[in-house]
């Protein structure tokens, strides 16, 4: 299988930010703007960059699409997301450069919906983003930012997805996220086994480059990589070179 490695930029009022497990309220801001990241990772190696629209997750809103539009023009192939609520959002990310759109709260609100636009762009120009919490014995599906709870669960979502055309899917245990405890690994392997068709894309809680490898063997197909290497645990050199 390829497996990819791909850096993160959260953006927050035009500024690099990482929250910790999701709360707005604990923010740690970086110094780097978003351009001189995406550069400094595009000089590293990288071919995709995920970017995700904080203030757009949580308002329903593109707000920061100005910023990832110029990032797209900088040869970065761009995953995208936050604050995707309907057709024209899509296409607004699509016309900025986006080259994979990544749809989150509408994705658990809304399958249908969002099925007909799998149909419409193309499996492999959307990632199905179902962030994911443990709670009162399912994996939940917080959404809007994580600010609020569907009634949906992901072990019913991810296999429609997978039924119903979708190629990939990110899964986020937001408990791991921006804490550097570790990919949950379990959830991983839950996931491949529950939908084996999808491309599973891993993140939340990275801080190693065993990490890696082991969501590698967990059978993720790809990672997305953001405060670990914000604070230079390690290097994107030595995670591409997995």
């Amino acid at each position: 299988m390829t497996f990819t490695v791909i850096p993160a930029i959260d953006l927050r009022g035009g500024r690099v930010v990482r929250l910790k497990q999701g709360d707005y309220a604990q923010e740690t801001r970086y110094d780097s703007t978003p351009a001189e990241l995406a550069a400094r990772y595009l000089q590293a190696g990288a071919q995709w960059l995920h970017m995700v629209d904080l203030d757009g997750a949580r308002s329903g809103d593109l707000e920061n699409l100005t910023a990832i539009e110029a990032i797209a023009a900088s040869g970065l192939r761009i995953q995208a997301g936050g604050g995707v609520r309907g057709e024209a959002d899509v296409r607004r990310l699509f016309d900025a450069g986006v080259a994979r759109v990544v749809v989150g709260s509408v994705a658990m609100r809304e399958p249908d919906l969002v099925g007909q636009w799998i149909s419409a762009f193309g499996a492999e120009h959307l990632t199905i983003a179902l962030d994911t919490r443990w709670h009162e014995g399912r994996w939940a599906l917080p959404s809007a930012g994580w600010t609020s709870m569907e009634a949906g669960q992901l072990d019913d979502l991810a296999p429609w997805y997978e039924t119903h055309g979708a190629r990939h899917l990110l899964c986020t245990d937001i408990d791991r996220d921006g804490m550097l405890s570790g990919f949950n690994l379990e959830l991983y392997r839950h996931l491949h086994a529950l939908a084996p068709t999808l491309t599973i894309q891993a993140s939340g809680g990275v801080r190693s480059i065993a990490d890696i490898v082991a969501a590698r063997d967990a059978g993720a197909e790809a990672v997305i990589l953001g405060r670990a290497l914000l604070e230079g645990r390690f290097t994107l050199e030595e995670a591409l070179a997995c």
